[in-house]
């Protein structure tokens, strides 16, 4: 198998899973927290069909892989009402705290079952230990770093929704009106990262919680493998 399939092999489906999830889990807490919204739109399925957006999802990260560029993509977006949460306030932080969370969660799963079951696997049994590995090993990473990057304080990142909620509500309305620059913002993120790779942008911001949780998360895997 040559390397380019076998990142393939572990990559999409690391994707896909942590994607999904991330997103099912903001319209299952916004239900849990009054609003409906995802599951009258039929937004509570693990479908990955369901999650894709056309844009996000293929176009963008397709196009930067061809030209060589920093892989960065979306799904499409659980919709969430903040009117018809009981505590709007309260509840969005909630809502934008769900998707990470359950990354970090798989992350952990992720971990437990690379200290597991990684060691135990033979090439007699079938299987190969170092894809096996690979792939449980990009899971968690994947995972930590879609949490971690949604946690950035930009719009319309979780990070943003969690922290319009804890600040002082006499700022908020300033807050909103980075809203519709948000995109632009996380545009510029990827033109930097792109045209400017010596800066470390990436690396020096969000690489270093990334690294630093990686480093649990492995210490994990091997507490659970016994070494």
């Amino acid at each position: 198998m040559s390397e380019t399939l076998q990142l393939i092999v572990v990559l999409v489906p690391a994707l896909i899973i942590a994607i999904v999830f991330h997103e099912v889990a903001h319209g299952w807490v916004a239900l849990a927290l009054g609003d409906p919204t995802a599951k009258e739109q039929k937004r509570l399925t693990l479908n990955p069909i369901r999650h894709v957006d056309p844009v996000g999802t293929l176009l963008v990260p397709g196009f930067l892989a061809v030209v060589g560029g920093p892989i960065f993509g979306w799904a499409k977006p659980v919709p969430v009402r903040k009117d018809r949460l009981d505590n709007p306030r309260f509840g969005m932080m909630a809502v934008a705290a769900a998707g990470p969370g359950t990354n970090f969660l798989l992350a952990a799963i992720g971990a437990i079952l690379l200290g597991l079951f990684a060691p135990q696997l033979t090439p007699e049994a079938g299987m190969q230990p170092g894809l096996v590995a690979q792939g449980l090993f990009y899971f968690i990473l994947i995972n930590i770093f879609l949490a971690i990057f949604n946690l950035l304080p930009i719009p319309p990142f979780d990070g943003s929704h969690i922290v319009e909620g804890a600040m002082p509500r006499r700022w908020v309305h300033i807050y909103e009106k980075l809203r519709p620059f948000g995109m632009l913002l996380f545009v510029g993120l990827i033109a930097v990262t792109w045209f400017a790779p010596d800066l470390g942008v990436l690396e020096n911001t969000v690489g270093v919680p990334v690294n630093w949780a990686l480093e649990k998360y492995l210490a994990l895997a091997s507490a659970v493998a016994g070494e």
